[in-house]
């Protein structure tokens, strides 16, 4: 019998990694967290982590195609 549902454990990361995926700085991170653009789990006041498939699910939200965007021609 597999893992099935919600049972497997999913990666954790903290706000320095996150910052590093997305070419940002820490304080811009907590900052999406604040704002709850980026869902993440607060341990402390300070240490929070960001589960993989919110920062996948982040990623694709901020992602344009060309020629998607409605800009100018």
């Amino acid at each position: 019998m597999g893992n099935h549902g919600g049972n497997q454990r999913e990666r954790l990361l903290g706000t320095g990694e996150v910052a590093r995926i997305l070419g940002v700085h820490v304080q811009t991170v907590r900052r999406y967290i604040r704002a709850k653009e980026l869902p993440a789990i607060q341990l402390t006041p300070r240490n929070y982590k960001v589960r993989q498939s919110d920062l996948d699910h982040f990623l694709d939200g901020r992602c344009t195609i060309a020629g998607q965007s409605g800009g100018v021609s």
